[in-house]
């Protein structure tokens, strides 16, 4: 038998084993390729406003999902070459050399890392069109797509990720020659032993954990530059790390000695086997929960944050580009043209219109604000309420006199406090006007233009200061069903120009929002996957190795009278620990930092976000819920074989 058939014959006893690394490597084969297959799409491309921005964020996230995939191969097949140390160990006792025994691993490696990248770009062909049906919905694009073959994803894909796996397969390689034949046969002994209660660890990781909190939740200050965000962010990034580190490598070890104290429930069942044994390896799991926590909190948040985005591009185009239409006045025979454009669409007529004549002058506040404030864009109240019930908003002002109310600026936090009472003065050629701000009033009337410092003022007023100072008319146009005005508003565009610093038009505004957001989604949702996959594998490949170090253990159990029941609740509780503990951490970190996210967004557009961070938790706990369904029963049936294996040897022993 030559050693590419040994390989194939290892490969296949062992499947069980790979079975959930072969499925994530597929799995990461498949993502790859729809981003390459997505990025060579001229037809996807053509039908998106986004297309050079899709490209690059593909490329990008290709990149990301390259380094990631790779990481975990290396981490996957230096977990199975350690894993094996004990068959390395017979196969050297039986007079193969370590050259032969590299090359037979060697071979296993590659052949099921071409097995999984044919059946990869199998299942991304197959798939690609699923998946840019998918990324078509998401951005609310009508184009049809048809099943295609990119042979350029498959060259791109096929080169990749054989040189990831000639990599992965040399580092496999070199690792046999690190082994010693002693420490092959006595892997598993190695610190096999119950650590000690660490007190300042712990307290430490306590510590530094709830300072990581602080430095998140706390606000941010009135002014706040890059510098302030490394700095304060960046702590709290570290400070977050090592606290997680040190709560599982201490903190765990401090609760599980506490439970010991509780006697009457420590000795009740196998409560003493299965906190004896978690001890037993919290040392040696410290690092990988640690992983485990970051990513899922990585996850969690970039889905969380995404979706969150996705969720609510809506409403954040509505505050930047309230109405349909808008643009400036440039005399009677170009505002017939654009109008004429407007009318002339029947799928979508005019709901309402209106012009909204705004003074623009210089103006001071009677107190510092951290906002350009000039030039003051004053609006009648009348003209501000009127464009408010066109919009089928509830808000509405009453002044009169010298009274004013400041239009809340866009994309920041300021309340009615910090103007009520306060005065602006606006320089006028006759002389300054003094007005006083009686409230703040939420949603402007007219697109997104820095700076947005718009003041409303009563109609007398403004009415004597448009004596002074010719106002600028806009015209403002609201249209039926205007997210799918995507002719007219090109049309409109095209003739209009760059009135504003943003679309003159609700629908561009709009569109290229749910297109940036959804491939945002699109890429992260499949990265966050990925991940997740990945995450899962770490702890389902270290249940294995426990599975199959704690089978003798096991076997003992069930010769002192342990019945299979209380084995497979033992195992269950086991792993229950082992994927809970992470995730809670995980889900925390994650809930900490969406919080504040959610928040910070939240002031911004005015929407609660806790819709999609809730949706984002759920999914990844679902995903989650099935490693652990699958690891408890892999894990069963390794202890269930040992046993039978045991059984029949004694068997055979007794009769002999």
């Amino acid at each position: 038998m030559t050693l590419f058939n040994l390989a194939k014959k290892n490969i296949k006893g062992n499947f069980n084993n790979y079975f959930v690394y072969f499925v994530t490597l597929v799995f990461s084969m498949v993502i790859y390729y729809t981003f390459a297959s997505l990025q060579y799409s001229k037809k996807i491309q053509e039908s998106i406003e986004l297309s050079d921005t899709m490209s690059f964020m593909f490329q990008v996230s290709s990149i990301v999902l390259i380094l990631f995939v790779a990481i975990f191969i290396l981490y996957s097949n230096s977990f199975f070459t350690r894993k094996r140390k004990k068959e390395v160990g017979l196969y050297s006792i039986l007079g193969l050399r370590k050259k032969t025994i590299a090359k037979m691993l060697f071979y296993e490696n590659l052949i099921m890392g071409i097995i999984a990248l044919v059946i990869g770009i199998i299942l991304g062909t197959l798939l690609s069109k699923l998946f840019s049906m998918i990324l078509i919905k998401l951005m609310g694009s009508t184009a049809g797509v048809d099943f295609s073959v990119s042979a350029l994803a498959i060259i791109q894909t096929s080169i990749v990720f054989m040189v990831i796996i000639l990599f992965t397969s040399v580092q496999g390689y070199r690792l046999i020659y690190r082994f010693k034949l002693i420490e092959l046969f006595h892997a598993e002994k190695k610190g096999e032993q119950i650590p000690k209660v660490a007190p300042i660890s712990a307290v430490a990781g306590v510590l530094l954990l709830a300072g990581g909190y602080w430095l998140i939740l706390r606000p941010l200050p009135n002014e706040f530059d890059m510098e302030y965000l490394i700095k304060n962010y960046g702590v709290a990034f570290v400070a977050l790390v090592i606290g997680t580190h040190l709560f599982f490598r201490s903190v765990t070890v401090y609760l599980l000695k506490l439970s010991q104290k509780n006697k009457s429930r420590y000795y009740k069942g196998t409560k003493i086997i299965e906190i004896t044994q978690l001890l037993y390896r919290i040392k040696g799991n410290a690092r990988t929960f640690t992983m485990i926590a970051l990513l899922s909190a990585a996850t969690i948040s970039f889905l969380g944050a995404t979706y969150s985005g996705y969720y609510s591009h809506e409403k954040s185009s509505m505050e930047v580009v309230p109405f349909s239409y808008t643009f400036l006045s440039k005399g009677q025979e170009f505002d017939s043209r654009v109008e004429d454009i407007i009318a002339a669409d029947h799928d979508h007529p005019i709901r309402a219109q209106q012009e909204i004549p705004v003074i623009k002058v210089k103006g001071g506040l009677s107190f510092q604000l951290d906002y350009e404030t000039n030039p003051v864009q004053l609006i009648s109240a009348s003209t501000f309420n009127q464009a408010s019930k066109a919009l089928k908003r509830d808000e509405m002002v009453s002044l009169s006199g010298n009274q004013a109310a400041v239009i809340q600026p866009r994309f920041t936090e300021y309340t009615g406090s910090v103007f009520k009472g306060e005065n602006i003065t606006l320089q006028f050629p006759q002389g300054n006007r003094k007005l006083t701000f009686v409230n703040m009033v939420e949603g402007s009337v007219l697109p997104f233009d820095y700076p947005d410092f718009y003041v409303v003022v009563s109609d007398k007023m403004f009415a004597e200061l448009a004596s002074e100072k010719t106002p600028l008319i806009y015209k403002v146009y609201e249209v039926e069903n205007e997210k799918a005005a995507q002719a007219t508003s090109k049309k409109v565009n095209k003739l209009v120009g760059d009135d504003f610093q943003v679309s003159p038009s609700f629908y561009t505004e709009y569109k290229k929002g749910k297109e940036g957001n959804a491939l945002t989604l699109f890429i992260y949702g499949f990265l966050g996957l990925v991940f997740l996959a990945a995450t899962g594998n770490i702890i389902y490949f270290k249940q294995l190795t426990e599975a199959n170090e704690a089978k003798g253990n096991y076997e003992i159990l069930r010769k002192i009278g342990v019945s299979k029941k209380d084995i497979r609740k033992l195992i269950k509780k086991q792993s229950l620990f082992v994927f809970g503990l992470p995730l809670t951490m995980g889900i925390l970190h994650s809930c900490v930092i969406l919080y504040f996210t959610s928040n910070f967004i939240s002031d911004l557009i005015g929407i609660n976000l806790v819709v999609p961070i809730l949706t984002a938790i759920a999914v990844f706990v679902i995903i989650y819920t099935v490693y652990y369904i699958l690891t408890v029963n892999t894990y069963n049936r390794i202890v269930k074989a040992g046993t039978h294996f045991s059984r029949r040897l004694e068997r055979t022993f007794t009769s002999s």
